[in-house]
């Protein structure tokens, strides 16, 4: 055998490239068929998740007797504003306004402040009875806020907080669920970014705002999205906790007014969207952050 041959390369396979490449869109396939196949799935589903919202706006602009008028069609009558100028005229709506959206950023900021601050002890330190609280942490979050409803409003009461601003305010800052997600991620980041900030002199107090706090951006706005919907939403311990109209918020506001007047379908999905209203300003100002923060920090399955 030749030197020549001894020392001869085999020849090269050409790798085909794969098409499955990283920020490709999630389809059935690259052809014609599979892209329209997911684009009419989507369209289906945006039909069908649009459908009740589509009905209740019809209902809301009918009067109670085209409603109530028998029939399958979603528009039986002519057009009318009369549910929301009642709804307007009989609740102080603006004032319930003003008070979901001060409870709501209260909310929102004293729960993001003590979350990450909760989850970055549970993260980086190392005190004692540390897995223990973790393991009390993590079981709260399966504890349905229904059962404590009665031991927080006798707290309230033995405190004195009763139809108050804090009493709102206090009982709903404790989110253990935000606690692991943000503990989670902060157990992704690495610890080298921290020990050369503390090699430079920095204080824990200084890595966590420095270093820490700039790296986990989407996962803190993400937190603060899901917090402000919830505090907003929130109707079960507003309506226990509150009986002075002036400190009720919107949905609490709008139940009153719904009740005292008996069911009116009208009127019902007239509040609905009126309470519904502020949060779908907000989502079309932010949709892409939003949409960002959810996709980059995978809560949208947690």
């Amino acid at each position: 055998m030749s030197a020549t041959a001894a020392t001869a390369t085999p020849p090269r396979t050409r790798r085909r490239p794969s098409r499955d490449t990283a920020g490709s869109p999630l389809l059935l396939g690259h052809g014609r068929l599979p892209r329209a196949l997911a684009g009419t799935a989507l369209v289906v589903l945006a039909v069908i998740w649009l459908l009740p919202f589509v009905w209740a706006v019809l209902t809301s602009v009918q009067s109670e007797e085209d409603v109530n008028a028998p029939g399958l069609s979603p528009l039986k009558g002519a057009f009318t504003l009369d549910a929301y100028q009642q709804i307007l005229e009989r609740g102080n709506v603006s004032v319930w306004a003003f008070n979901s959206l001060l409870i709501s950023a209260l909310v929102t900021l004293v729960t993001v402040a003590v979350s990450t601050l909760a989850a970055y002890g549970f993260s980086r330190g190392t005190f004692r009875g540390r897995r223990a609280l973790l393991a009390v942490t993590v079981a709260a979050i399966m504890v349905p806020p229904q059962l404590l409803v009665v031991p927080l409003f006798d707290q309230m009461t033995l405190f004195n907080l009763v139809d108050t601003y804090a009493a709102v305010i206090l009982p709903q800052v404790v989110a253990p669920m935000m606690v692991f997600i943000l503990k989670r991620f902060f157990d992704a980041v690495p610890k080298e970014l921290e020990e050369a900030a503390r090699i430079d002199g920095a204080s824990e107090f200084r890595v966590f705002r420095s270093v820490v706090l700039p790296l986990s951006r989407p996962i803190v706005a993400a937190v603060a999205i899901f917090v402000f919907i919830g505090a907003w939403n929130n109707f079960m311990w507003p309506f226990v906790v509150t009986n002075d109209p002036d400190l009720m918020t919107l949905p609490v506001g709008l139940a009153t007014v719904k009740d005292a007047y008996g069911i009116q379908y009208a009127q019902s999905m007239a509040s609905a969207l009126l309470a519904a209203l502020p949060l779908i300003v907000v989502f079309l100002l932010f949709q892409r952050r939003i949409v960002n923060s959810v996709a980059t920090t995978g809560l949208g399955g947690s």
